[in-house]
């Protein structure tokens, strides 16, 4: 049975309130994700949250959702916009707003069998840029993204509204440098890193599968001793002003050209 809370100083609401913060996040195993689109793409992966905020909705979907989460013995609570708002730190919040357990895969974890493309993000810092490598991992059909050394959240409340629901159809590891090379070498696996000292054109190699497509931080692009790890480094032509791209473009330009690859073989 769904509860009411309406007073801003009500404890749940501090504590769901605090999940903006990374600490709280990594403290709890918890983060915030928002919107109806959002939940119910998640439910359909058959992932649901452990709590529920919503505003009186009585869209179809929004009920369905609700009686899906009392079944599994969630928690619903119905509350006010201005709450809703407080909670996800809009001032349009959407009309529901789920508390979900954190979904990282350990990488001993990972089956790199499952998929022929495999997302590596190296110290990227901007969590748009992360949800929408996300967005373009599940269009490409990737496996999941592996993020090494010190990246943005993926559960940040930006990060995960970026995603627009990729988060839960993609695995998401986080693990070193090191760790993943040694990962990656104890099986089959190709890597592959964009870099603007690369002679290579992105479209010369006949790329294997498993394709690892590392991506580098967005100002400082891949660490030289990175790049010299990489099976095959190429680069795609510039023929503007710009030296690069943006890093989530470049991601998505690389992937859909290992998928081409894949669907012409």
């Amino acid at each position: 049975m769904a509860r009411e809370i309406t007073g801003f100083s009500n404890p749940l609401v501090k504590r769901v309130r605090s999940l903006r913060e990374k600490k709280y996040r990594k403290a709890e195993g918890l983060f915030l994700a928002e919107g109806l689109r959002i939940l119910t793409e998640a439910r359909e992966e058959g992932v649901l949250p452990e709590m529920l905020f919503h505003a009186g909705s009585t869209h179809p979907l929004a009920l369905d959702l609700i009686d899906a989460i009392e079944a599994d013995g969630g928690d619903v609570i119905e509350t006010t916009p201005d709450i809703l708002s407080k909670i996800s730190g809009k001032d349009n919040a959407q009309a529901v707003v789920g508390v979900y357990r954190d979904r990282l895969t350990p990488l001993a974890k990972l089956d790199r069998s499952k998929a022929d493309i495999w997302i590596v993000a190296q110290s990227l810092r901007d969590p748009g840029n992360l949800g929408t490598i996300l967005r373009t991992g599940d269009a490409v059909g990737a496996g999941g993204l592996i993020l090494i050394d010190d990246c943005v959240d993926p559960f940040s409340v930006e990060s995960v509204r970026a995603s627009m629901g990729a988060l839960f159809t993609q695995s998401i590891t986080q693990a070193r440098w090191g760790e993943f090379m040694h990962w990656l070498r104890a099986g089959p696996g190709e890597l592959i890193g964009t870099s603007l000292k690369a002679t290579q054109d992105y479209q010369e190699p006949a790329y294997q599968s498993p394709s690892f497509l590392l991506v580098g931080n967005e100002a400082q692009g891949l660490p030289e001793s990175y790049e010299a790890e990489c099976d095959q480094l190429v680069k795609m032509p510039m023929l503007g002003k710009a030296d690069s791209l943006n890093a989530a473009v470049a991601t998505a330009v690389m992937a859909y050209e290992l998928l081409n690859q894949k669907r012409r073989a």
